[in-house]
Parts: C-alpha cells; sequence; structure tokens
C-alpha cells in the first residue's frame, strides 16, 4: 500500500470519528448541561433510576451527621439562604458516606449527583456524590470615584 493511500485513509477514518463524535454530543436538548436548578429539577421531574445533578444550597440547620449509619441527611434549597428570601421548596437528600467536602456547610453552593427514590412528599434524593463550590472570596472592591 502507498504513503499517500495510507495517509489518505487515516484522514478519513479521522474526519469521519470527529463527526460522529459531534453527532453524537450535539443530541438531546441540554446535552451540554452541568447541572439543573433545583427548579428546573422540580419543573422537569425525574423518571425512577435517572442519574441526575441537581444545584442549589444547603438549607440553614438542617446538615444531620449520623455516625453509626455513615451516612449525611441535609435539605436542598433553590436561592441562597444569605438572599434573605423564602426558602420555599426544599430537597431532601442523603448523602451515604461521611466524606464531605470542606466546604459543606450551612448555605454552602452545591451539586448533589444521584437519583430520587420514592414520589411526592416522600421522595428523597440519594447522593452518591457531593460537591461544594468555593465562595468568591476575591472579588473586586467597589470605589467610588473622586470628583474632579
Amino acid at each position: 500500500m502507498s504513503k499517500g493511500l495510507q495517509i489518505s485513509i487515516g484522514a478519513i477514518l479521522v474526519t469521519g470519528l470527529l463527526g460522529w463524535y459531534a453527532a453524537t454530543s450535539l443530541q438531546g436538548e441540554g446535552a451540554y448541561q452541568y447541572y439543573q436548578t433545583l427548579e428546573e429539577f422540580r419543573a422537569v421531574g425525574a423518571a425512577a433510576g435517572d442519574r441526575v445533578r441537581v444545584h442549589g444550597y444547603v438549607s440553614e440547620g438542617t446538615i444531620d451527621r449520623d455516625v453509626d449509619a455513615r451516612r449525611v441527611r441535609f435539605a436542598v434549597q433553590n436561592d441562597p439562604p444569605h438572599a434573605g428570601g423564602p426558602v420555599g421548596t426544599t430537597l431532601p437528600v442523603v448523602y451515604a458516606s461521611l466524606e464531605i467536602p470542606d466546604l459543606f456547610k450551612d448555605g454552602a453552593e452545591v451539586v448533589v449527583e444521584g437519583e430520587l427514590l420514592g414520589r411526592g412528599d416522600t421522595a428523597v434524593f440519594h447522593a452518591d456524590n457531593v460537591l461544594a463550590k468555593c465562595p468568591s472570596k476575591f472579588e473586586a472592591e467597589r470605589v467610588e470615584s473622586a470628583p474632579f
């Protein structure tokens, strides 16, 4: 087989693989969405067994560490607690591990990954992964401009 034919076959193969990857990545609505907000999750719902990622904030005073059962229970709300608005509906979460991120605390911004088990008011989100976001400590200070 000549060198030119080998290069042509390789280029066709690479082009085909890139086309296949682009087509499968772009299929479906929200293919690039990393998570749903709690509000979106409640609106869309999830079928039994669907793995989802839900973004929210840890509700104040809901963290319960059960050392004997090796799990953490808490609730997630849609808006940050420090915003001062109403809490609204929360999502009860059970995380089957005591190894939680260092930044996990009341009011922390989190993404929980897992599945919703149960229906209606008895539904509980069973998380197998909890990600806590680092708070923005390095925001620029506002400086009042002096009149000239």
